[in-house]
C-alpha cells in the first residue's frame, strides 16, 4: 500500500524485525508485493536503532530476538515520545494467554503467532494501520 491513499505518493514504510532470515525474507516478500517498503533486521538492538533512525509507519517485531526482547522494543519505542505512536504487531510463536497479555502490556497494537499466513499478516498491516489513521 502506498500512501497515495493517503494523499502522497511514498510507499508506506515498514520495518520488519526477527532473527530468522526465512521469516524476515517471507514477510518482505509478501508486504513488498502488496506495495509497502520493507527494512528488515535481524535482533532487538537493530529494530530499535532502526526504528529510531528511519521512523517506519508500522512495526513487525519477534518476540523472542538475540540482544534485546521485541517486548523490551516495544516498551523502549513506546517510552521515546518521537516513536511512541508507531504501530506494532509482535509476532511470536509463544501461544500461552500470558504471552499475549505481555505483548499488549508493552504496548503492542496486534499481536500474531507463529506459524502465520502470510495473507493474514499484510491484511493484519493493513487493518492496524487503518486504525492508526482514524
Amino acid at each position: 500500500m502506498t500512501q497515495e491513499q493517503d494523499g502522497s505518493a511514498e510507499p508506506v514504510q515498514v520495518l520488519v524485525a526477527d532473527d530468522d532470515p526465512n521469516i524476515c525474507d517471507l514477510i518482505s516478500f509478501k508486504l513488498s508485493q502488496s506495495g509497502y517498503a520493507v527494512r528488515t533486521c535481524g535482533d532487538g538492538v537493530a529494530a530499535l536503532r532502526e526504528a529510531r533512525e528511519h521512523r517506519p509507519q508500522l512495526i513487525v517485531l519477534d518476540v523472542g530476538m538475540p540482544g534485546m526482547s521485541g517486548l523490551d522494543v516495544c516498551r523502549a519505542l513506546r517510552a521515546d515520545p518521537e516513536t511512541a505512536k508507531i504501530p506494532i504487531i509482535m509476532l511470536t510463536a509463544f501461544a500461552h494467554e500470558h504471552d499475549v497479555e505481555a505483548g499488549f502490556a508493552a504496548g503492542a497494537d496486534d499481536y500474531v503467532q507463529k506459524p502465520f499466513s502470510p495473507r493474514e499478516l499484510a491484511s493484519r498491516v493493513e487493518a492496524v494501520l487503518s486504525r492508526s489513521r482514524s
